[in-house]
Order: C-alpha cells, then sequence, then structure tokens
C-alpha cells in the first residue's frame, strides 16, 4: 500500500457544503470513499489559509489514489491535491540507482 499526503481546498459550493454538514462529516464521506477501494484514512486536520484540509491516507494502487483524485476534482466543490510518501528506506534503495540521463546541452 502506498502512503499519500493529501490538501483539500474547498471551492464554491463546497465550502456551502462544509458549513450545513459540518467537518466530521465531510472526514466521514472521505473515509467512504477509501474504503471503497480498499484504502484507509490516517490522519485528518483543518487548517487556516490556502489549504483547508490537510492528511495522509493509504490505498493499494496508484490508480486507486488517481481515481479518488478525479473524482473529487470533477465535482468543482474540492480541489485535491496528492503526494505520494516514502520511507527513508526507498531513498536508500534509490540512491543505489544510477540511471542513464544527458543534460540538456552536454
Amino acid at each position: 500500500m502506498t502512503k499519500y499526503l493529501f490538501e483539500a481546498t474547498y471551492v464554491g459550493e463546497g465550502i456551502k457544503g462544509l458549513m450545513r454538514e459540518g467537518g466530521t462529516r465531510r472526514r466521514d464521506a472521505l473515509v467512504k470513499a477509501l474504503e471503497s477501494v480498499g484504502g484507509s484514512l490516517e490522519s485528518f486536520y483543518y487548517a487556516f489559509g490556502d489549504t483547508d484540509v490537510l492528511g495522509v491516507f493509504e490505498v493499494p494502487e496508484q490508480s486507486d489514489a488517481a481515481a479518488l483524485a478525479l473524482m473529487i476534482n470533477s465535482t468543482g466543490t474540492v480541489r485535491v491535491r496528492l503526494r505520494p510518501l516514502m520511507e527513508p528506506e526507498d531513498i536508500d534503495a534509490a540512491a543505489q540507482k544510477t540511471p542513464a540521463y544527458r543534460p540538456p546541452g552536454q
């Protein structure tokens, strides 16, 4: 399973829906969406500023995360951004690899 950091911003009717439903019902809606693809919610926080919601979730496949982001963003009420999270051991493994690469102009 892959963990993702998510950031979400309510827009337009999404803000009105949040005010009507409250924060816990919106969190519960995300939990159900994650469960529908075999995932789970690790953390969920509201914040001030450009980002309204921050958290971490886990899903089995990248395509599950992409499907969720596409579905949520397609509503036009919430804008979600995802960042895959890696363990320190993933970076250790990456540091041992030497991909072939030619910088521009060389």
